[in-house]
């Protein structure tokens, strides 16, 4: 199945303790059906002192279920995603407005 949210888009987070939070994607993991988001999902991790790094307790994006994920269209709202063909190309759109993603 081609991939709704990909990396690098805007999204917002619709269910959870970051519920209405925005963010970029910074990766994603298709198997998993999670992605990180910049911003969203913070854990602090401890981390222990090296001689390249300063040790200490580091926040870092956790990832997120793809499912609690929405992309936001041209608006900033959150829309669905769907596919079309455009030119015999395979083209994500938003439902809400139907411009190519």
């Amino acid at each position: 199945m081609a991939a709704k949210l990909k990396k690098g888009d805007k999204v917002v987070v619709l269910a959870g303790k970051d519920k209405g939070k925005e963010g970029e994607i910074s990766s994603v993991d298709p198997k998993a059906g999670k992605a990180i988001v910049e911003g969203v999902n913070i854990a602090i991790r401890h981390v222990k002192q090296s001689q390249n790094a300063q040790g200490g307790r580091l926040p870092q994006a956790m990832p997120i279920q793809l499912s609690n994920l929405s992309l936001l269209d041209s608006n900033g709202k959150a829309t669905r995603v769907g596919f079309r063909e455009e030119d015999g190309k395979k083209v994500r759109f938003a439902k809400t407005t139907g411009e190519a993603v």
